[in-house]
């Protein structure tokens, strides 16, 4: 392989800058070697001949030897500008690396004095526990637990107060120790909100949240221990084919090259020398840093236990990630052969027929669809975690996973194939018994037992079937049904617009909450949840429901962030979606001229907007000024072509609601399978929009609208907020 592939394979995409230009160091090297080329072969050996006398043309040799003194001008002149530029470079480059080591520096200074008041903290509670008579000693953890002490501190958090008593002398026994911890963390400089001392009263019962300081919403711990991950990971890219070790080979390289062609040995040696004793080679700076950190936690956080406080971000593979690809591939060729005994029994029932009964069309076939399109979406999920990680997009540090607990694209792929078994199975069963005509509750068990059965392993509580995961999507999607009540983070708004691309699932779900609430399956009408004027309302309202959300997401960070009218104008495209929304509902209730054609009016406004935002805002592209004709600057794929497709792609998927207004006429039967289509179309194109939207995040995620890369300390200043 060329290495100005294996750069370009090897290098950070977010720290593209601070890389050597090494394609067009080569280009000027290609340029001396064709001047050389052109000037040397003939026409040197040609001038050797005016040694040997005057012939005829002699004045032609005065021509060439004048022509080859230029040349040999010109080309010192390449040579010279080769150096300059390459010097130019290693400046670049050592700017950079300078500028990267000064925050480090900077964060770990702020890490180093973050521990020392934790220490300090921690020093008074365990004085004040050997103090305390041994009854009204807490429950004892173990040797340096940093839970232990910690287990209080949260946003907003309390500095642990001691374990309330039912005596007086228990609760006397406990002021002095806040006042101590209160001391401690004044004597640093630690800010409260409101006046925690002034609570402390010595006759008043000691509450948990005595002291309530500004800590950001994560554990002070974590937070420590992900600025020393970012800190290992950084010194790791540097070591391991990152800025530092690519860099030097790069200089490397290219001064081989040039002094091959030149013959330029002395310069080359000079440059080299100087690259070696570079700033970015020879400073130790946060090498020092990361053994101070590290001793000062493991000491007196991590029970002089290395393993726990030393982070080893190198890629690890999954030990049973052998066993999770079997599985899933397990369950992929039973879901293909259940579904091929589910097509043979549909034709043998004739339920996809337009002379066939709808009942089953209109109450079974959405509640196994509601499955479907969550297990689509969970597989799309596995290819966009696939191609995140093949293109080294950092996922789980833009939405703050813990890399050890994270979905992997063979876990997605697991659940969406057992998933979809599941479902397939259940569909098989089903209709196995009504071809042999069994009765109608052994029909109608069939559907709620599954979704029993997915319920109950959403909020299983113990620690089976990727709990972390369960309980993150869980917290997730209370963050969005609340907002704008709590903070918006990445996940949150990223997760509340794949909503937007679900509002067929929604509208499954709500059927069959009816279908199973209702009692709809015991009377086996299905027009209980399909005509009733409470259930069209509830429908419009879903609807309307994730583009609310995002909008009150979108004036959260507005009013958080600066006041920042992007948001404001991101705010604007999810109105215009509701609009659109509304203008097909009141076409669909009365279908007439005036109303058709404000719903394509309204559709067709929407549509623009919300193209112009996915291409310009989310994906980064149609820039006229970019080096990459209307994409950006900065690109992951190496095929343009992609990019121009993609586009093309999601208009195309984005004109979907054309036959949601121009309806053709067709049986209840086609209508449900054209619906389910284009629920499943709208999915994938949300799948594909994943895709880009992370890469652009990636490239571009300090941006004014992006997610901050700085994680967050413990003890925050208030000053500075």
């Amino acid at each position: 392989m060329k290495f100005s592939r294996e750069l370009e394979a090897q290098l950070v995409h977010e720290w593209r800058d601070g890389y050597v230009d090494y394609k067009r160091l080569k280009k000027i090297i290609k340029n001396i070697k064709v001047s050389l080329l052109g000037s040397s072969p003939k026409n040197s050996s040609e001038s050797q001949n005016l040694l040997y006398g005057f012939s005829v043309a002699d004045p032609i040799r005065a021509i060439t030897t004048r022509f080859l003194s230029r040349s040999n001008s010109q080309n010192s002149l390449q040579v010279k500008i080769f150096f300059e530029r390459v010097d130019k470079e290693l400046e670049k480059v050592d700017d950079f690396y300078t500028r990267m080591e000064e925050g480090f520096c900077q964060r770990g200074e702020e890490v180093l004095k973050q521990l020392q008041i934790m220490l300090e903290v921690k020093q008074v509670l365990k004085e004040s526990r050997h103090c305390r008579p041994r009854r009204h000693a807490p429950p004892a953890a173990s040797p340096g637990s940093t839970h232990a002490l910690l287990s209080g501190i949260n946003s907003p958090s309390s500095v642990p107060a001691g374990t309330p008593t039912s005596t007086e002398d228990g609760q006397r026994e406990q002021v002095p120790v806040v006042e101590e911890v209160i001391a401690a963390l004044q004597r640093n400089g630690l800010s409260f909100i409101g006046s925690a001392r002034g609570k402390v009263k010595k006759e008043a019962k000691p509450k948990a949240d005595v002291i309530r300081i500004d800590i950001p919403g994560t554990n002070p711990t974590l937070s420590f221990m992900n600025f020393w991950e970012s800190l290992v990971n950084w010194l790791q890219k540097e070591g391991e084919g990152g800025n530092g070790s690519l860099n030097l080979l790069a200089f490397t390289k290219i001064i081989k090259k040039v002094t091959k062609v030149t013959n330029e040995e002395e310069a080359s040696a000079c440059f080299m020398k100087k690259v070696k004793g570079s700033h970015f080679i020879v400073s130790d700076k946060v090498l020092r840093l990361q053994d101070e950190v590290e001793l000062l936690f493991t000491k007196h956080f991590a029970s002089n236990d290395r393993k726990i406080a030393r982070i080893s971000l190198k890629p690890q593979q999954n030990k049973d990630s052998h066993t999770i690809s079997f599985f899933a591939g397990l369950f992929t060729g039973s879901f293909v052969t259940l579904f091929g005994v589910y097509a043979i029994l549909a034709h043998f029932c004739g339920i996809f027929t337009s002379t066939s009964t709808s009942g089953y069309v209109e109450t079974v076939y959405p509640v196994f669809s509601m499955f479907a399109l969550i297990s689509l979406h969970i597989f799309l999920y596995g290819c966009n975690l696939f191609m995140w990680k093949s293109t080294r997009i950092n996922h789980n540090f833009i939405f703050d996973f813990k890399p050890s607990t994270a979905l992997k694209h063979r876990d997605a792929f697991l659940i969406s194939s057992a998933f979809m078994t599941a479902v397939v199975g259940a569909m098989v069963a089903h209709l196995f018994l009504k071809y042999n005509h069994f009765s109608s509750h052994h029909l109608e068990a069939l559907p709620g037992i599954l979704l029993l059965i997915c319920l109950g392993l959403l909020v299983c509580p113990f620690n089976i079937f990727y709990r972390e995961t369960r309980f993150c999507f869980l917290r997730v999607i209370r963050n969005i049904f609340f907002s704008p009540l709590y903070k918006v983070l990445m996940a949150d708004f990223f997760m509340a617009d794949q909503l937007t691309s679900q509002i067929p699932l929604l509208r499954y779900m709500e059927f069959t909450a009816c279908y199973f609430i209702a009692g709809g399956m015991k009377v086996g009408s299905y027009g209980t949840c399909n005509s009733s004027h409470q259930y069209k309302l509830l429908a419009y309202v879903i609807s309307f429901l994730p583009y609310y959300w995002r909008a009150l997401q979108c004036i959260r960070r507005y009013v958080e962030e600066g006041y920042d009218i992007n948001h404001m104008a991101n705010c604007g495209k999810y109105i215009s979606a509701m609009v659109a929304a509304a203008a097909r509902m009141l076409y669909a209730m009365d279908p007439t001229p005036v109303r058709l054609a404000l719903a394509i009016i309204a559709c067709s406004g929407a549509t623009m907007y919300q193209l112009y935002w996915d291409f310009v805002k989310d994906w980064g592209l149609l820039n006229p000024k970019s080096r990459n004709f209307f994409l950006r600057d900065q690109l992951i794929l190496k095929k343009k072509s992609v990019y121009y497709f993609s586009m093309g792609l999601n208009v195309v998927l984005r004109l979907a609601w054309i036959e949601s207004v121009m309806r053709v006429n067709l049986g209840p039967v086609e209508h449900r399978l054209v619906d389910f289509t284009l629920a499943s179309l709208e999915i994938i194109r949300r799948g594909h929009w994943n895709y880009y939207r992370l890469e652009n995040e990636h490239l571009n995620n300090v941006g004014k609208f992006r997610t901050m890369k700085a994680i967050p300390l413990p003890f925050c200043d208030m000053g500075s907020d």
